[in-house]
């Protein structure tokens, strides 16, 4: 899972905490207990949501000829190409070697790298 703005993490600010009074107030510290209750249950959730098992899956391996379109894969696409001749990285990839490289789509096309 990748935490863009849209998600919960870039807005959870640290909550402004109650001033303490010069004595012991039973009303202070229920206010001040569920203000970290709530600031800490979100907290809680995000990290819910950063935990994972999954391992990140493997690239599929392509030949060069059998690539999905670059321009409809999208920019920042990424793949595996089994067959790169002399590959350079930042250069859009050729087949018919024998080299095996990742490859990322720049938007029109695919670039070593």
């Amino acid at each position: 899972m990748i935490v863009i703005s849209e998600n919960e993490l870039n807005q959870v600010a640290a909550p402004n905490l109650p001033l303490a009074p010069m004595q012991y107030d039973r009303q202070y510290a229920d206010q001040l207990n569920n203000v970290l209750r709530l600031y800490f249950n979100r907290v809680d959730a995000i990290l819910d949501q950063l935990k994972t098992d999954e391992i990140i899956p493997a690239l599929t391996n392509y030949t060069v000829a059998t690539l999905p379109s670059a321009v409809t894969s999208g920019k920042g696409a990424r793949s595996f190409v089994t067959d790169a001749l002399l590959p350079t990285f930042g250069s859009t990839v050729a087949g018919g070697g024998a080299v095996a490289t990742p490859v990322y789509s720049d938007g029109t096309n695919w670039k070593v790298g």
